[in-house]
């Protein structure tokens, strides 16, 4: 068994020809061989939950690998790596390979087990992040390939030189799939317990209320020194915001100069938000910029059969086809799909099959294809008794300026047209649109009188009665 080391090496090599690169670089790659004698391998993992992994998903192929080179009776062990393993293994090998993981055997020394991503962990600031938003239930495709491997990097600490991370993408294609999947990888594998989700909005009121309650320094504090990895969605938001801005770019510098991560994620590149400050705009380009594309069919056929799998939905591949053809401007367009497809059936009683497809996606297609700026703009006027010109004046009357930020919302919800195109559409400025947008959303959190009224011209606009 003296060769064990370069038959581990070996098998690695094998396995790496055989999985999907993200799968390799994320589960066997950081893998390391500790102890070996002629019956037994022992081979190190980051956690429990990572041990797990393997052996439910990698350990056959592993074995099937070693039986190649003649090791047919071979037990492999798994072990959660410590410090004292870690100093053995940098006394046989160089620090660089022993280093895959740096942080993580000082995390070994808790006696506390570690929660497992799959659960919906508080942290210690801002969101909880969503079930299931990790690397390994993303569905990597053309149009996201480098945006995942640069996050998956970037969380395992293998991007050279920067550590900032912009990924842009419109609404519903997954950067907050990607954002999320950063800070849980981060926790699950004890590189640091200090990540901040939050939304450009949460950072905001956040700063406000502290602001208020003459609590800034507390809040400084924590963004500046407390943290070690900030995620920041929604960075459009920040657009006329000159007091969070200057804070904000204050935070980075202190972030940048201890070398913390901070992952950023919007659905416009930042020279392109308007009323953003030269600071701020500067320092979201720092890193490394990535965007998420539209997928291509047979990436939608990937996603659906995912996301098949985890609703625990038996579609056929003639129907999940079919889907993913009609239905390819996003990944939420497809998941509303694919369950109102399993859902009909389940209460029709009847067997899932293109014909069922077509009738629920036909209502999806339909009601999309139907819904433009221009009949959003009509149905608002009709229902408020303005005229189309009222609806793209200048006019700050409040009979007029409620309807024309509720049209703007909804041109924003309903169509795929960018903020600046929805806002010259109105005769307004992005900035102005991103603000009724944002004014909107607010109310509709409240739960006011006009959460009513936006709903109903909803109901409206989907059931094709424009």
């Amino acid at each position: 068994m003296e060769n064990m080391e370069s038959f581990w090496k070996e098998v690695k090599c094998q396995v790496k020809k055989v999985l999907p690169d993200h799968c390799y670089r994320m589960w066997i790659d950081p893998v390391n061989l500790l102890e070996h004698n002629d019956q037994y391998i022992k081979l190190s993992s980051p956690n429990a939950y990572f041990i797990k992994r393997l052996k439910d998903n990698y350990l056959p192929i592993l074995k099937e690998e070693f039986s190649r080179l003649g090791h047919k009776d071979l037990k492999i062990e798994f072990t959660v790596s410590n410090s004292k393993t870690l100093t053995q293994k940098m006394s046989e090998k160089s620090k660089k390979q022993a280093s895959a993981y740096p942080a993580m055997p000082l995390a070994r020394k808790q006696s506390k087990q570690m929660k497992l991503p799959g659960l919906n962990v508080k942290f210690t600031s801002g969101r909880m992040f969503k079930k299931g938003f990790t690397f390994d239930d993303f569905v990597v495709g053309n149009n996201s390939d480098f945006a995942y491997s640069a996050s998956l990097s970037l969380a395992q600490g293998k991007i050279r030189g920067s550590s900032i991370l912009y990924i842009l993408a419109k609404t519903g294609l997954g950067k907050s799939h990607l954002s999320q999947a950063v800070g849980r990888h981060i926790m699950a594998n004890c590189l640091s317990k200090r990540v901040y989700y939050v939304t450009a909005e949460d950072f905001t009121n956040e700063m406000i209320y502290s602001l208020r309650n003459n609590s800034i320094d507390r809040f400084k504090t924590k963004y500046r020194t407390r943290c070690d990895v900030l995620i920041l969605e929604d960075v459009h938001f920040l657009s006329g915001k000159d007091a969070t801005q200057k804070e904000l770019a204050i935070t980075l510098d202190y972030l940048l100069e201890a070398d913390k991560k901070i992952i950023f994620s919007g659905c416009e590149l930042p020279e392109d938000i308007p009323k953003m400050n030269s600071q701020l705009k500067s320092r979201l380009t720092l890193g490394l910029v990535t965007e998420i594309g539209t997928p291509d069919f047979g990436t939608r056929v990937r996603i659906l059969k995912k996301k098949s799998k985890i609703y625990g939905c038996d579609i056929p591949i003639s129907v999940t086809e079919y889907i993913a053809q009609e239905l390819c401007d996003d990944v939420r367009q497809l998941e509303s799909g694919l369950i109102g497809v399993a859902v009909r059936g389940q209460l029709m009683g009847t067997n899932i099959d293109v014909e069922l497809a077509k009738s629920v996606i036909a209502n999806i297609s339909k009601t999309r294809k139907q819904i433009t700026i221009e009949s959003i703009k009509k149905l608002v006027c009709n229902e408020f008794s303005i005229s189309q010109a009222d609806i793209i004046s200048a006019s700050r009357k409040k009979r007029i300026v409620k309807p024309r930020q509720m049209a703007i919302y909804l041109s924003k919800k309903y169509t795929d047209q960018s903020i600046k195109k929805i806002g010259s559409s109105f005769n307004k400025y992005h900035a102005t649109a991103i603000y009724a947008i944002n004014s909107i959303e607010k109310e509709i959190k409240q739960k006011s009188v006009l959460f009513e009224q936006v709903n109903y011209l909803s109901k409206k606009l989907e059931s094709g009665k424009l």
